[in-house]
């Protein structure tokens, strides 16, 4: 294919990065704009007194799905980027002290099931036979399918129908498990995409699967570093990445767009565009006054968003190897913690927090004897909950680094040299989502495949979508996933 074409893309996440590299590949000339003074988008950096956070993403699976971004132009991943194992996958926590480490060792996790619960080692066996079949039916097959009409999901009914993708992952792996804490166990993970486990489909059962195939990953220097070497790929390609280049609106009529306008008064005309931003603010704010921006605008305003994240950096002067790279702290409650993110308007009292300790695997992310952490706490969207987060994040700082405190980290409080805060609002202003959503539309089964934005937009031909508010959804594997899905419309569309 000549250099004839030419795309736009907007937001250099990971969806939006993943697209570009794809299009470039393929010969067509591709440039990001992105709004923000660095690339990542959820994946940001932040540096603060010698420490580096990653500001989202930090567990990787599936790596072969980024390992094909290189193999597209001939070269390899691993001259980009070091990707490191990580073992146990997560250590689960509860309040009463009971641990689970949770690794890709089948006799280590039947040991360990057989020590709390006996009779669910078989159910645990049977549950992982009933993921793996999603996966091959809900990954392999319609992971990077673009759905783009009814008939296509008609035609993936029958499969999804067999494996009861209508009931929820909480229900199906309670079907296979019967303690209480190990369900927990084997049911927190669509929380990861941004999923209540007992609304979400069970097809998001898969990502057990998708982990036990491939592993857990964290790229060497941090999720950021696994950007840079996507940068670095794209810009080895040819593409052009222009940063602090926020998008004031799409141009172009009703049935096909035409170029960008930025902020800044610069403008650029395209042959294709892919929004890689949140759908909500795609349509009704950067194509606003077209009747198609306001039109699906206030259709997309209407569905369920995911729950928005509090996030907690902070950085210590003493290291603490005993944690493990990814633990999950339960807190008291689950189902009614749970259903208080999802539908409550109000902040609980309890939380259950995940916490990385990614210094246990790398080194290099903290002044030498110190360590980085990140916390983050499920908490409602702005639609859910009126809460004052300007107000409220420091309280709730507060008490999320004096629970970790006093049950986790000793002496975190007198140790801590830096410590920042990210809230729903910062998921409002900084990112644009929608209610401060921190996945997107929620992934529940009326909002999956089919029914989710469509990757190439219904009725502009040169409109397209990437990332988690697209088809298959949220997670380093579901956002790239999507990237395979629209470049591969886009690369036959320029083509025809």
């Amino acid at each position: 294919m000549t250099n004839s074409k030419t795309a736009a893309v907007i937001g250099a996440g990971f969806g939006g990065l993943a697209l570009a590299i794809r299009l470039q590949s393929a010969g067509i000339e591709t440039t990001i704009f992105e709004k923000r003074d660095k690339p990542g988008g959820r994946a940001y950096v932040y540096t603060d007194d010698g420490f580096t956070f990653d500001a989202g993403p930090t567990v990787i699976t599936d790596p072969d799905c980024l390992d094909q971004l290189w193999t597209l132009s001939g070269r390899t991943m691993a001259d980009y980027v070091t990707l490191l194992p990580v073992a146990p996958f997560y250590q689960l926590c509860w309040e009463d002290g009971y641990r689970f480490d949770y690794a890709n060792d089948q006799a280590e996790i039947d040991r360990q099931i057989a020590a709390k619960s006996p009779e669910d080692v078989e159910g645990y066996r049977k549950f992982l036979a009933y993921s793996e079949d999603l996966f091959r039916e809900g990954y392999e097959k319609l992971g990077t399918v673009p759905f783009l009409n009814f008939f296509s999901m008609i035609k993936a009914a029958p499969q999804l129908m067999r494996l009861e993708s209508h009931r929820s992952v909480y229900s199906k792996v309670s079907q296979f498990i019967k303690d209480d804490q190990l369900r927990q166990a084997f049911s927190f993970h669509s929380l990861l995409v941004g999923g209540n486990p007992f609304e979400t489909s069970s097809i998001y059962g898969l990502i057990h699967a998708l982990e036990r195939r491939g592993g857990v990953w964290f790229a060497k220097g941090g999720t950021g570093a696994l950007i840079a070497g996507m940068v670095k790929l794209f810009e080895d390609l040819g593409g052009r990445l222009e940063l602090n280049a926020e998008i004031d609106r799409i141009e172009g009529g009703e049935d096909k767009v035409t170029g960008v306008a930025l902020k800044d008064g610069r403008r650029f005309s395209f042959d294709q565009i892919a929004s890689n931003a949140d759908v909500v603010h795609t349509y009704r704010d950067m194509m606003r006054g077209t009747q198609r921006g306001d039109a699906k605008g206030k259709a997309l305003e209407k569905k369920r968003f995911s729950m928005s994240l509090f996030v907690i950096y902070f950085g210590l002067k003493t290291q603490h190897p005993e944690l493990k790279h990814h633990m999950v702290l339960f807190g008291p409650r689950y189902r009614e913690l749970i259903k208080d993110i999802f539908h409550t308007d109000g902040l609980a009292d309890d939380f259950s927090l995940y916490l990385h300790a990614p210094s246990v695997t790398d080194d290099s992310l903290a002044p030498k004897g110190q360590s980085a952490y990140y916390v983050l706490s499920p908490v409602p969207n702005l639609g859910t909950a009126d809460i004052d987060w300007d107000v409220v994040g420091p309280q709730y700082r507060d008490r999320i680094l004096k629970y970790i405190n006093d049950r986790y980290i000793p002496g975190l409080l007198d140790d801590l040299v830096t410590v920042r805060h990210f809230t729903p609002f910062d998921f409002r202003d900084e990112l644009n989502a929608h209610l401060g959503s921190a996945f997107s539309i929620e992934p529940i089964l009326t909002q999956s495949a089919w029914f989710r934005p469509h990757n190439r937009d219904d009725v502009i031909s040169n409109m397209y979508i990437v990332g988690a508010g697209t088809h298959p959804g949220a997670g380093i594997p579901g956002v790239v996933g999507s990237a395979k899905a629209t470049a591969g419309l886009m690369i036959a569309d320029a083509m025809a």
